[in-house]
């Protein structure tokens, strides 16, 4: 079996034994093909020396560290892979040292910026205008309130079954990353705009037999996350926002850094967000060393 067979059969176990998603194999795919054509088409075979060698030359290229750490993780995954099959007897990753990475703060905006995003996205959703257009408006509307409201990835958002909606509760299930579910409320502004939504969407017959919330003539049925990001940029421009300092996972950022300028816990936000570790979610711990600045600033009676 050659390297391109192994790096197959080790997608085809990601999708079937730990249910990775279609975007997850398809980083997978690239970094491993990238690293298999670096090496010389041997990666399933190659020595730790090849490999550092590999990671030292994509260094030199000035890739990002958390490329070169993702990129380190896919083959140390596939190696991990070919051992426990007994396709290998060693694993040659296991003495190199991950690249040394600083952990930026996720970019956000202002509770008013999000305010005025979302203003302008009603604002659009109730004008009166052509058919086409305001369609596009009620969607956007949709998305926006529905991603504020509830800090779905993306992918989550864009690929929601209509079923959420029809429901009309104020908790929905979503399944996220590993096809875990996790329950995630819907305020009210949300619930309203979907409501909306699905009016315009019954009226449009194309639309009306499919599954997904927001359908789409894509391959995958539904409106795709470079199509929502686009709109959304173009949304950000209109209420004033620069639309470089806006993508749909920045509101995701705002979601989790207004609940924890306003007194959420950490663990609850985690459990919204949907990540697996705690690790993860404590890249908004500057919210909170500001809260608690701000808490004993505004409270200690020794405070000036």
């Amino acid at each position: 079996m050659n390297s391109a067979a192994r790096i197959e059969a080790f997608l085809e176990m990601m999708s079937a034994e730990r249910g990775a998603a279609e975007n997850t194999l398809a980083s997978y795919r690239r970094d491993l093909e990238d690293a298999s054509e670096a090496i010389g088409g041997g990666l399933a075979t190659a020595d730790a020396s090849a490999i550092r060698a590999y990671l030292d030359d994509i260094a030199a290229r000035d890739f990002a560290t958390t490329t070169q750490a993702r990129k380190l993780s896919a083959i140390r995954q596939f190696f991990k892979f070919l051992y426990a099959e007994n396709l290998r007897g060693d694993d040659p990753t296991g003495t190199l040292d991950s690249p040394k990475k600083g952990r930026p703060l996720p970019k956000t905006m202002s509770e008013a910026e999000t305010g005025r995003l979302l203003d302008r996205a009603a604002q659009e959703a109730s004008d009166s205008g052509p058919d086409g257009d305001r369609t596009a408006a009620l969607r956007l509307h949709a998305l926006v309130e529905v991603l504020y409201a509830t800090g779905l990835r993306v992918s989550e958002l864009v690929g929601l079954p209509v079923t959420v909606a029809l429901r009309d509760d104020r908790f929905f299930m979503v399944r996220g990353k590993g096809d875990k579910e996790r329950m995630v409320p819907l305020s009210t502004k949300a619930r309203t705009a979907m409501r909306a939504w699905l009016a315009a969407r019954a009226e449009r017959p194309a639309f009306a037999e499919s599954p997904f919330l927001f359908p789409a003539s894509s391959d995958s049925g539904h409106l795709s996350r470079q199509v929502f990001a686009r709109d959304l940029k173009g949304l950000a421009a209109r209420s004033g926002i620069s639309s470089a300092k806006i993508s749909p996972h920045v509101l995701r950022h705002a979601f989790a850094s207004h609940l924890l300028q306003n007194g959420a816990d950490l663990r609850a936000v985690q459990q919204l967000l949907g990540h697996a570790d705690i690790s993860t979610t404590q890249i908004y711990t500057h919210v909170l060393e500001e809260r608690l600045v701000r808490l004993v600033n505004d409270h200690h009676p020794l405070a000036d």
